[in-house]
């Protein structure tokens, strides 16, 4: 965990901005001996975005699974998404 005070992102910012870059990693920022902000590189921020969101999905199947509700079989899938890309590449509207 990297930690620095809130002062440092004015007096340094092109550091803290490289720091961010380099590690991958958030930088947190006091104010007062206190927590205050969190900075981190934009595309650590998206890798991180991505994560949550496809652990979100993951344990929304999971728990359906556990529900007992159907979900479709790989060949369905893979009949709906032929269908996908047929229509972006053709136009055409059609569906399982």
């Amino acid at each position: 965990m990297l930690i620095k005070p809130s002062a440092s992102i004015r007096q340094n910012y092109n550091d803290i901005a490289d720091l961010c870059k380099t590690t991958g990693e958030p930088v947190y920022l006091t104010k007062n001996g206190e927590g205050d902000l969190v900075v981190m590189d934009i595309e650590a921020f998206s890798r991180r975005e991505k994560m949550l969101k496809l652990r979100e999905d993951l344990l929304a199947v999971q728990e359906d699974r556990l529900a007992g509700r159907a979900g479709v079989t790989p060949d369905e899938l893979d009949t709906y998404l032929d269908s996908i890309i047929d229509e972006a590449e053709h136009g055409k509207n059609t569906s399982i």
